[in-house]
């Protein structure tokens, strides 16, 4: 998962994370149409395709779009999520609103402003696909009537992808991790996925394991049925 949180480059892995050295881009003869989309948006059914099979893309900077199964894969166990004091504190400050899906395009275009962002156009255009195809949820903090900071990522049965993160108040992304983590607890789903992890995931309990062992949980995780939405109450802080 990304955000802008010092990130102020292309380079994806996790909150304000760099990009790692031991990746994976696939040729472009992976998916049997899979050239046809390399500098245009890819279609839903391709996109759920390679995310079912551990592959996520990535805006380049010539364009082209490439795809990426990251050896180790970064993941957050839902069940260790940890909550820092920092985070514990900025939960119950007053004025907070959560909400999910009511303006799913704003989240997307707020986690790309940046000076330099892995996600173009095709890509964010890609999303939004995703998003009308009920496949992608943007879990949103409002202060004061305004977008304050949020979250999104694409859902595949009882797996989580997490995309991107962003804030324009402090603290609005680490809080919106938490009431994501809340909502796939109790909306039934086994799997969080980072991608990659940085310093910063590793204080919400963020781990990396073996590609191979990440594949078994993702074959596990995708049959399950789910329900992505927020708990009728929002929860005791803690």
């Amino acid at each position: 998962m990304k955000s802008q949180d010092g990130n102020t480059g292309r380079r994806r892995g996790g909150i304000g994370g760099e990009l790692k050295a031991c990746f994976f881009i696939f040729p472009s003869d992976f998916f049997d149409n899979l050239t046809a989309v390399m500098k245009t948006s890819p279609p839903p059914e391709l996109l759920l395709e390679a995310y079912g099979s551990g592959i996520f893309p990535m805006g380049m900077e010539d364009g082209r779009i490439g795809w990426f199964s990251p050896d180790p894969r970064g993941i957050l166990p839902l069940e260790e999520f940890h909550t820092p004091h920092g985070l514990k504190r900025a939960l119950r400050r007053p004025g907070w609103e959560i909400r999910i899906d009511t303006d799913f395009a704003a989240v997307v275009a707020g986690c790309a402003e940046r000076e330099e962002t892995w996600i173009s156009q095709p890509i964010a255009a890609s999303y939004r696909q995703l998003f009308a195809s009920g496949h992608a949820h943007s879990v949103e903090v409002w202060s004061e009537g305004r977008l304050a900071g949020g979250l999104y990522g694409v859902a595949l049965g009882g797996a989580f992808f997490g995309e991107s993160m962003f804030h324009r108040v402090t603290d609005a992304s680490k809080v919106a991790l938490w009431h994501l983590v809340r909502i796939l607890r109790e909306g039934g789903f086994a799997l969080l996925d980072t991608q990659w992890i940085t310093s910063h995931l590793e204080q919400f309990g963020a781990r990396e394991i073996p590609r191979e062992e990440y594949l078994r949980l993702l074959g596990d995780a995708v049959g399950r049925k789910t329900r992505f939405a927020l708990p009728e109450s929002q929860g005791i802080v803690p």
